[in-house]
């Protein structure tokens, strides 16, 4: 059997996480967060003592947040991402952040039981706006089933 991992990057238009244009998202971190592992088919996210990932930083880049986490399947990230009030949050993601390359977030296939690392993930990232979509990394446009 297999889960569904899951990074989305993004580089704020604020220098840091502190700076008081992305006041108003980071107000809202925790019920998303909350909102996440509360939907059916959510296994597992990255996060730090705060409760959320904004204090990684693995591109040594102030500006860069990170999101990493585990689903069961595609059809319970797409209802969480598209069809709760996060959805609210992504229609205004230019309040807050820039474009972030070719592609901010890439989905793959990992077993049961496991989690992404960080590094694996922004390789997986970093191949999908190389390459586009395959099996090793894919997008919302073009899935991949599991294996």
């Amino acid at each position: 059997m297999y889960q569904l991992a899951q990074i989305n990057v993004a580089r704020m238009i604020g220098t840091n996480i502190e700076d008081p244009v992305m006041n108003e998202f980071v107000s809202h971190l925790d019920s998303v967060n909350q909102l996440a592992e509360k939907s059916d088919g959510f296994i597992w996210r990255l996060k730090d003592d705060e409760n959320n990932a904004t204090s990684f930083n693995p591109l040594n880049d102030e500006q860069v947040i990170i999101n990493l986490s585990v689903w069961e399947n595609i059809e319970s990230l797409e209802h969480f991402t598209y069809k709760t009030f996060h959805v609210d949050f992504l229609r205004r993601r230019r309040e807050w952040f820039q474009k972030y390359g070719k592609a901010h977030y890439a989905m793959w296939w990992i077993k049961n039981n496991e989690y992404p690392g960080i590094d694996e993930a922004l390789k997986r990232l970093e191949y999908l706006q190389e390459h586009g979509s395959s099996s090793y990394a894919f997008n919302f446009q073009h899935v991949f089933q599991s294996p």
